[in-house]
């Protein structure tokens, strides 16, 4: 692990994240879901990368989720939290629905998933 990989993972997903909240102004909804899916996956690899030294090459975040709750249970919550599991589901839907698939976002799922991002998520992977 380098210093630099660090810094680069933790400033890309505050970029992706400003990113989100941008898009959402312009109306781009379906790339504000991406954003937001790419901000949790990188940031909870930057916190791994952290904590371990490494984080599993991987795009599931239910999966950078319970890796991360090994070292720190309370994060759990986001998988183990019937409703929290739910939107992590939808964010890791994402990743591919945004970029592949003809399926469109509504302004109002995505205000609500950008709320759980910033109002549930960020806080409980940034106090590990």
């Amino acid at each position: 692990m380098s210093f630099e990989e660090v810094e680069v993972l933790r400033r890309r997903a505050e970029a992706f994240l400003r990113n989100a909240e941008r898009l959402v102004e312009e109306g781009e909804y379906d790339l504000v879901v991406f954003n937001l899916e790419q901000y949790c996956q990188l940031l909870l690899k930057y916190r791994l990368l952290i904590l371990t030294g490494s984080y599993p090459r991987t795009h599931s975040l239910r999966r950078l989720i319970r890796e991360l709750g090994v070292l720190e249970p309370k994060v759990l919550e986001l998988v183990n939290n019937v409703p929290n599991l739910h939107y992590i589901a939808r964010l890791e839907e994402a990743y591919i629905a945004s970029r592949y698939l003809p399926i469109t976002y509504e302004e109002k799922e995505v205000k609500d998933l950008l709320k759980f991002v910033l109002e549930v998520f960020k806080p409980l992977v940034e106090t590990v």
